[in-house]
């Protein structure tokens, strides 16, 4: 049995062609910002993005530069304070706050450095607890093959607690992929793992996008890990302020390097170029 099912429309959903066709994601004039008056923080000050279904982009930048900001705002975890953001070509930003959470659950997957893993519940109910909180029928055969393409063949009925923490992301991976979603976040997720074990489980991202599919953005401080994604785009003061595609980890950290130097080269061309990269 395969993973690709058809979707219900959610609550409140407007129609998929009010966004551009093979899309995953979408942000247009996103601004976040904390505070008022002159104590005023703005972490994004005009993001515009698109990326396409079936890709795997990676987000860097210096401490402070949004990087945590972008992600809560991209995945609905936090409203921008101007701008739009599209998901699937779902328009979630105008969205009452049950149906955000609905849209979440089902059309979201999300994986943490901390695994976010409930201790409690078997390695098979931790797979399945996105269903079951989307009110979905909770289908074993699902969660084994999820935890197949993951290399966890045999560990659904072992607790988390287990597991070594390269397996509980794998745990993670499998959970963030069995509602089929439009896209998965992912928020530093070797940032726990050793070099090797965080190979395996980037391997496993970049599977997913390659043959299954998926769509992954990534936050990350790692430039290795970084060079396992599509593109990297970076963000310095709330704004993308340039882009590597295919790059080796040494051009990343170069680059990384630069911005953390406060030296930024031509950001202007290099936003208009995320902003279309769909083209």
């Amino acid at each position: 049995m395969g993973l690709r099912r058809s979707r219900r429309r959610m609550p409140d959903e407007r129609p998929e062609a009010e966004g551009t066709p093979g899309l995953a994601v979408e942000l247009c004039g996103v601004r976040r910002q904390y505070g008022r008056g002159a104590g005023a923080v703005q972490a994004l000050a005009g993001v515009d993005l698109a990326l396409p279904r079936g890709t795997f982009t990676a987000v860097m930048g210096p401490s402070g530069s949004g990087k945590s900001t972008f992600l809560q705002c991209a995945a609905g975890l936090d409203r921008p304070s101007a701008g739009s953001v599209r998901l699937g070509g779902t328009e979630i930003t105008g969205l009452r706050e049950n149906a955000l959470t609905e849209l979440r659950r089902a059309r979201i997957g999300f994986v943490f450095q901390a695994f976010n893993l409930l201790p409690s519940l078997t390695v098979e109910q931790n797979v399945l607890l996105p269903l079951r909180l989307a009110g979905r029928r909770q289908d074993r055969r699902l969660a084994a093959e999820a935890l197949a393409r993951v290399g966890l063949d045999g560990k659904a009925k072992r607790r988390p607690g287990e597991l070594s923490g390269g397996q509980q992301q794998r745990v993670a991976i499998a959970r963030a992929l069995v509602t089929e979603p439009d896209v998965i976040f992912a928020d530093e997720p070797t940032g726990a793992l050793d070099t090797g074990t965080a190979a395996e489980v980037l391997g496993l991202l970049r599977h997913a996008v390659s043959r299954l599919g998926a769509t992954v953005v990534m936050v990350t401080h790692d430039p290795a890990a970084a060079a396992w994604a599509d593109r990297v785009l970076f963000l310095q003061d709330g704004a993308f302020a340039g882009r590597v595609d295919d790059g080796t980890a040494e051009e990343i950290a170069a680059r990384m390097a630069a911005l953390t130097a406060g030296a930024r080269t031509g950001p202007q061309a290099d936003v208009a170029g995320v902003a279309g990269v769909a083209a």
